[in-house]
């Protein structure tokens, strides 16, 4: 008996030292990682009651659909309305297609019109661009472009290399025979 009596004694304080280890444990931790066990168990349960709200909506949506896909009425309703909807998307798309080609007829008559006019001004001995200056040039009195001095060419040498232009040759000769060849004037 006295062996099951040391048994009995031994075996609390074992139990109590396995305690006081656990709290030491448990304590420790909770002192150093308290508050962020605390915020995340929060962030858990926030997740949790948000994803399981979503879970319920899926599944009423599920039942409801799975309902309605059984009864004829509302599928024939639901196609109803899709087949209104893509005629009159289809009506609108025509009427945009109609507006783009009446554009494009007013734009190809307006070419046409402006072909014409430019025809009938070279039949008449004047260029298209002077045609369209002429309402401008009966409003106000003035010389006409016919008497007006062309402008003379200047004698200024261009800012280019290699030869000039063949409709200068008169330039090159007088540079070579001055001496001053690719030199230009000094």
């Amino acid at each position: 008996m006295e062996g099951e009596g040391e048994l009995l004694s031994a075996r609390p304080a074992l139990e109590t030292e396995g305690l006081r280890f656990l709290h030491v444990t448990v304590g420790s931790v909770l002192a150093s990682y308290g508050w962020y066990i605390l915020f995340s168990g929060i962030v858990l349960y926030a997740v949790l009651q948000k994803l399981s709200t979503r879970l319920r909506g899926l599944r009423q949506r599920q039942l409801a659909g799975a309902e309605a896909a059984l009864e004829p009425d509302v599928v024939v309703r639901r196609q109803e309305a899709l087949a209104a909807a893509r005629l009159k998307m289809q009506e609108e798309l025509n009427a945009q297609v109609e507006k783009h080609k009446e554009k494009l007829r007013q734009l190809e008559e307006e070419r046409r019109r402006q072909k014409i006019e430019m025809w009938d001004s070279m039949q008449e001995g004047r260029s298209y661009k002077g045609s369209a200056r002429r309402p401008q040039e009966e409003d106000g009195p003035g010389p006409s472009t016919s008497s007006a001095v062309p402008k003379r060419k200047s004698d200024k040498k261009p800012l280019r290399g290699g030869e000039p232009a063949a409709s200068e040759p008169h330039v090159r000769d007088q540079d070579v025979t001055s001496g001053n060849a690719g030199m230009g004037k000094n």
